[in-house]
């Protein structure tokens, strides 16, 4: 039986505690110089989506939270008209949270919506994000149903073979309409 020699054991523990403080270090820097500009563009992102479900849309308000989770603000053109109000909800789909930014009229009436997040499968759910499918809920306003043949009235076309990620979106927009009712209504906005 071979004795434990302490330098066998000792110099590559400390070569590793130092390649992880170094790693660690490096990670932390890289992080101090990234973390505002993923910030910024997170930012960047989210007021260009607002731009497209709020045509004519420059400016917004403070986001507020409603009781069940639902954020929106109020949108303003570029003389500071109020135009309409951006909300954003998910609903679970096939493969996880589908989240959904719509935007609508002073009256209710669907402008525009965006998936802004997703984990749909590819070729099949994954198609909510195409204008195709979004485009079917513009001019739509209160309680919306998803139909496999039909999208006239409060029907929603579903995906071909993605029925599953069509509920999700219009559920998520459904919440919207309904969260939409209660704060012009003055119900409970704040959470």
């Amino acid at each position: 039986m071979k004795k434990l020699n302490i330098k066998e054991v000792l110099i590559p523990t400390v070569a590793l505690l130092v390649i992880c403080l170094v790693a660690t270090t490096l990670l932390a820097f890289t992080n101090s110089i990234t973390a505002q500009k993923i910030a910024l563009n997170a930012v960047e992102t989210e007021n260009a989506s607002r731009n497209v479900v709020l045509p004519g849309g420059t400016s917004y308000s403070e986001v507020t939270v409603t009781e069940n989770g639902v954020s929106y603000c109020t949108g303003y053109d570029k003389i500071g008209n109020e135009i309409g109000y951006v909300f954003t909800a998910g609903a679970k789909g096939y493969g996880g949270t589908v989240s959904v930014m719509v935007g609508l009229d002073k009256e209710g009436t669907i402008l525009g919506i965006e998936i802004l997040s997703h984990s749909e499968t590819p070729g099949l759910g994954a198609n909510a994000v195409k204008p195709d499918f979004k485009d079917r809920f513009a001019g739509k306003s209160g309680e919306l149903t998803v139909n496999k043949t039909s999208n006239d009235g409060q029907n929603v076309q579903a995906i071909t073979a993605a029925t599953i990620t069509s509920k999700a979106v219009v559920s998520a927009v459904n919440t919207i309409t309904d969260a939409f009712a209660q704060i012009m209504t003055g119900g409970g906005t704040n959470g």
